[in-house]
């Protein structure tokens, strides 16, 4: 029955024409089923919210409850639907946002990773959410599992395209990450983390200066070169 089951969501997966009619059916599924078929069900509840948010509302408290569920499973799977659902519609997973945090100390390396993979995705349109939050994810660019290890700095990346300002006490040790870590995808990320933060961080101070200095120029009917560390001054007269 279960396999039977398993084969119907999959193909229901492949074929979004009609997911958002058969939302009511899946949502079904949470209840009185095999962890397996639940979490696949889960699973796909959280790529129609990404679609369809609003028909997905008045299921998030039934996926949000797997939170605390005793299967590592669907502690992972309740973490990735509301992530997508999150980076949908914020509101609809602001609820439960502070009891995800749960996750990010879990005992299963695959719920800690996917706990950063929902983060990633709500903080993609909803950024400001994290201001206060990045403690956490610093103690994750330290974890044991190599897995959660490579990811927690996509975390850094994401928000530092996004609000530098909120990463950019973390940039020296990003920088110590992207030299030091045994692995290295997680030195990648950590530095792909330091240029997205450094990049958002350099253009608009820098396009603000030059505008101000080219206003000074035309009162002042001097022409100035601009250096990296010096301002050259001709007289154009």
């Amino acid at each position: 029955m279960d396999e039977k089951l398993y084969r119907e969501l999959g193909q229901l997966t492949k074929d979004k024409t009609i997911w958002k009619q058969n939302i009511p059916y899946v949502a079904s599924l949470l209840k009185n089923q095999s962890p397996k078929i639940t979490a696949k069900a889960m699973w796909l509840l959280g790529e129609m919210g990404l679609i369809y948010p609003r028909e997905i509302a008045p299921y998030t408290n039934a996926i949000a409850s797997f939170i605390v569920s005793d299967n590592d499973l669907l502690r992972e799977r309740s973490a990735n639907a509301l992530g997508r659902i999150g980076r949908a519609d914020y509101k609809l997973v602001a609820p439960y946002f502070g009891e995800l945090f749960i996750l990010a100390k879990d005992k299963s390396p695959n719920v800690r990773l996917n706990f950063i993979w929902a983060s990633e995705n709500i903080a993609t349109n909803t950024p400001t959410v994290y201001k206060d939050c990045l403690p956490i994810f610093a103690e994750l660019l330290n974890d044991k599992n190599d897995r959660v290890r490579i990811e927690a700095p996509e975390m850094f990346r994401v928000l530092g395209k996004r609000k530098p300002e909120f990463i950019r006490p973390y940039l020296e040790r990003l920088e110590y990450i992207a030299k030091h870590d045994e692995v290295s995808i997680v030195r990648i990320h950590a530095k792909g983390a330091i240029r997205a933060t450094l990049s958002k961080t350099n253009k608009e101070p820098v396009a603000k200066t030059q505008s101000q200095l080219n206003f000074a120029l035309q009162r002042e009917h001097k022409q100035y070169v601009l250096k990296p560390k010096s301002v050259t001054l001709f007289d154009t007269d």
